[in-house]
């Protein structure tokens, strides 16, 4: 009687990366499955642009293809791959020298608001109050200073930890912990104000 392989999307992210690395495609297109939404609206949020968002994303998951055969399992996948879309931010924003522009007037950032806001952990009791404090969140968030919206980014989005959110950015635990916590008190004062 011969053992049955375990299915896909009961194998934890590592495991199917070294599988990958070792010639499997179905476990690259499991991976890419699992996070590319994520990874997209990683980059949407701290970009503000779909296409942008469109564009690295891209670039990222080539990085993934061309960094197979090198990968080695020193932390979690998810913490390697928000470290390689991190660089690709700081990369993109070196190129642009240029400030974020979030507008709260498109039906797509309302949207983008509206997911924002629910996964900021904020929960204001009417439709009209929480599309206003959603507009409000995004606005507080495109006015946080890059490191700041990213550590918020990183844990909202990628659930990352505070050592982990360290390691994917390259800066002391404790700095990642600061970041955070002025960012989360910047954005709360700001809805705050609405109150």
């Amino acid at each position: 009687m011969s053992e049955q392989p375990l299915a896909l999307s009961a194998i934890l992210d590592e495991v199917l990366m070294q599988s990958y690395a070792a010639g499997q495609a179905a476990a690259f297109e499991q991976l890419y499955g699992r996070h590319q939404l994520r990874m997209w609206r990683y980059f949407y949020r701290n970009t503000g642009d779909g296409a942008l968002a469109d564009d690295l994303a891209q670039d990222l998951w080539f990085a993934v293809i061309d960094n197979a055969a090198r990968y080695e399992v020193r932390s979690k996948f998810t913490t390697w791959l928000f470290t390689m879309a991190h660089h690709r931010l700081v990369d993109h924003w070196r190129r642009q020298r240029h400030g974020i522009s979030l507008s709260a007037d498109t039906e797509e950032s309302m949207r983008l608001a509206d997911s924002l806001f629910a996964a900021s952990g904020f929960e204001p009791d009417h439709q009209l109050d929480r599309q206003l404090m959603a507009q409000a969140l995004l606005a507080a968030l495109a006015q946080l200073p890059a490191e700041q919206r990213e550590c918020f980014l990183l844990q909202v989005e990628a659930d990352m930890t505070v050592a982990e959110i360290a390691l994917a950015t390259g800066v002391a635990e404790e700095t990642a912990k600061s970041r955070l916590r002025y960012a989360r008190a910047k954005l709360r004062a700001a809805l705050e104000e609405l109150a």
